[in-house]
């Protein structure tokens, strides 16, 4: 199979029909074979009725229904453990995108041998102060912390080589950050490609300001998980132990000058627990001792399969 289509949806009664029917005249053009998953992330319309009644007609077409709304990372997760085209195409389901460039896309990812082709929406046609200015500061931080150079992370529309989605796990709110997730899997060779985009013409955005704020969260959250997930002890472990070291050279230091205050100044009276620096002192052997314990456990977690899903699958067709 040439192609697999995945459209993440709620509440999008209105465009699934014409949607399909895009997609499907666009790969019958290019002689794709192709399958489309639809997955209906909790929505409370008719759009899972909908697909039943689309599928009834074209086989090609398959949906997995979620019991309730638990977001567009976990959607793209599920679909990536059943989806079996080369090539795999992420769209949303609101008619921004464009299924017209499909064949490109593929293209791009068969014949160019890129891993990764991300969508770059050049020219908007989201609300100015509440989408597109914090769309480009958000990128602009995402680009100087992961390393990868892509100017539009939140573009529904990409293609990825099918050995990709296969080997990353998609969680949390880590669907904009795909490109990272694979690029610290090994998959390099990640390219963009400027593609069309319109006005919703039905319904309304499911995503408001708020989720920049979790995306940044979420992209401190990738760093540091790209650098020390692996390997908790190296941060944790390194910095209780230089803390524990301080703690403990300064607690030497206190007895040591307790004994010359009493045998050599014949100094007494003066407790060692009325100098600040033994709180100071015994707080920095405590929280060093409790960072290597939590780089200790870091290593035993990791090393313990992440096999559970964090959402509940109602049905599948």
């Amino acid at each position: 199979m040439n192609l697999s289509i995945i459209v993440p949806l709620l509440n999008e009664e209105e465009s699934l029909e014409e949607l399909f029917t895009r997609i499907d005249q666009v790969c019958r053009d290019n002689k794709l074979s192709y399958e489309v998953w639809f997955i209906d992330d909790g929505s409370t319309d008719l759009s899972w009725s909908i697909i039943e009644n689309m599928k009834i007609q074209h086989p090609q077409i398959h949906g997995i229904k979620f019991s309730k709304n638990y977001g567009k990372s976990q959607a793209l997760h599920a679909a990536f453990e059943k989806v079996n085209g080369d090539v795999i195409i992420t769209m949303d389901a609101d008619l921004q995108d464009f299924p017209e460039e499909i064949p490109e896309l593929y293209e791009m990812v068969t014949t160019g041998n890129y891993d990764i082709v991300s969508g770059w929406k050049k020219k908007r046609f989201d609300n100015v102060m509440t989408k597109n200015i914090p769309s480009k500061l958000f990128n602009a931080a995402a680009r100087k912390v992961s390393g990868v150079s892509l100017h539009d992370f939140n573009c529904g529309l990409k293609a990825y080589k099918k050995q990709v989605v296969k080997s990353i796990d998609v969680y949390g709110d880590m669907h904009r950050y795909i490109p990272v997730l694979a690029a610290n899997a090994g998959f390099r060779n990640i390219t963009e490609k400027p593609v069309q985009h319109q006005a919703r013409p039905y319904g309304t955005s499911k995503f408001g300001t708020e989720r920049f704020v979790r995306g940044f969260l979420d992209l401190v959250t990738l760093w540091f998980v790209s650098r020390f997930g692996g390997r908790p002890m190296h941060f944790f472990g390194a910095g209780g132990t230089l803390m524990f070291i301080i703690g403990f050279l300064s607690a030497i230091w206190l007895g040591v000058s307790k004994l010359i205050d009493v045998y050599i100044f014949k100094i007494y009276g003066n407790l060692i627990a009325d100098n600040p620096w033994f709180f100071i002192a015994l707080t920095m052997m405590i929280l060093g001792s409790l960072l290597f314990v939590a780089g200790f456990l870091g290593e035993l977690i990791i090393r313990s399969n992440r096999d559970h899903k964090n959402y509940h699958i109602e049905e599948i067709i």
